[in-house]
């Protein structure tokens, strides 16, 4: 093992960064099971380490000696935070090159004053639009529709480029194309005037009047996986047949398909969610239902608009389980009380009955069996007058 995959393995980021500045070779596989220091890093399940290790170029399609990239050790393990980080994962070179003109071209399609913004855009895990649309909102060189065209126009540049490529790439282009969905959507609501991405957040996050379910959203999500443009591909194909039997606001969501598809998510962690922005590891709940949860108070001021409206109803939903929550456990109790009582009359039940053999063995029934010896003696004749039945003593 070389000095960086004992740093990346023992997750000690300052030292990964020491060394790579100092030429340490990112790629180095002589490990003699074939381990490289990104399958290191994502065995740990350090995400800083697998992204520095990304971002010094690691390559993520090196296999081990039993035929495994970095992904996949890290998803064996269980890193699945890892897992995501290494599939979205996009080289900011090959974003740069759009910022160089080619060709006949005077003018470069990207400005590289926007390359950076879009390059987060593009690598985030959180593909919730509304997400998206805050990131756009915080960058004031994404808040002007000119800036968001150029971007969105590159962003199909690299869909095409990666379903026409010799290794095709439909989760890549799948992942470009929605959020040149998201960009053009942006577009829309920017043209009408100043501070409308504001309106497009309370737009996507206003809820229907019986559960609260975020029926613009769920639509915009649909519409973008429906206008992929090339219908042969594998990927469309599952994500239209997994979500066009389902109704709007039922399981699963296309926001939750989409996720799982894209990022490579797994559904049955145990983790939870911003209702906002659908930020992973959120754990702030409303003070008044307790049911719905935010990563931070600026995501509980953006949804209050809409949560206001049923969070009475959502109270009294937490309040019902609660009951029933306690009424159970006390269920549960009673029984296990019952269990233990049970347990403890087995285990006496031996003594009691070696008891009432010794009380049975008392000198009464010794002078009986004295009795019965002496008349067995005696002969046959006392037997055959003696009347039928159990003898009593004359005592």
């Amino acid at each position: 093992m070389t000095p960086l995959m004992h740093a990346a393995y023992k997750g000690k980021l300052d030292m990964c960064k020491l060394l790579l500045r100092h030429g340490a070779d990112v790629n180095c596989h002589q490990h003699e099971h074939g381990y490289t220091a990104l399958m290191f890093a994502a065995l740990s399940g350090n995400k800083d380490i697998t992204w520095v290790m990304l971002e010094a170029g690691a390559d993520t399609d090196v296999v081990n000696s039993v035929g495994r990239t970095a992904a996949q050790m890290a998803a064996f393990v269980g890193q699945h935070d890892c897992v995501t980080i290494i599939n979205n994962f996009f080289p900011r070179e090959r974003l740069d090159y759009y910022t160089k003109p080619q060709g006949l071209d005077k003018e470069p399609k990207l400005p590289p004053k926007l390359a950076g913004p879009l390059h987060k855009i593009i690598t985030t895990t959180n593909l919730h639009p509304v997400k998206i649309v805050m990131l756009i909102n915080e960058n004031p060189l994404l808040t002007e529709a000119a800036a968001l065209n150029k971007c969105y126009r590159v962003m199909d540049l690299i869909c095409e480029k990666c379903m026409k490529q010799r290794d095709m790439n439909e989760v890549l282009a799948m992942k470009m194309h929605y959020i040149s969905c998201i960009f053009q959507k942006c577009i829309n609501f920017l043209k009408d005037g100043e501070n409308k991405l504001d309106t497009l957040i309370k737009s996507l996050l206003k809820g229907r009047a019986s559960d609260g379910f975020p029926v613009y959203q769920e639509k915009t999500i649909r519409e973008s996986i429906r206008k992929f443009p090339y219908c042969e591909a594998t990927l469309l194909q599952q994500l239209v047949r997994s979500i066009a039997p389902v109704e709007i606001g039922s399981d699963p969501t296309a926001f939750s398909v989409l996720t799982q598809a894209i990022t490579g998510q797994v559904g049955f962690v145990d983790v939870e969610f911003c209702t906002t922005c659908g930020e992973k590891g959120a754990s702030k709940r409303c003070s008044v239902c307790k049911m719905v949860i935010y990563c931070d108070q600026t995501c509980q001021k953006i949804h209050w608009f809409t949560h206001k409206k049923i969070c009475k109803n959502l109270k009294d939903i937490y309040e019902k389980q609660q009951f029933e929550a306690a009424k159970e456990k006390r269920r549960e109790e009673n029984h296990h009380k019952l269990d233990v009582n049970s347990n403890c009359v087995n285990e006496e039940q031996p003594e009691d009955e070696v008891g009432i053999s010794q009380k049975d063995s008392n000198p009464k029934d010794s002078r009986e069996e004295e009795k019965e010896s002496l008349e067995s003696e005696a002969g046959l004749e006392g037997l055959q007058d003696a009347p039928a039945g159990p003898q009593v003593s004359e005592e």
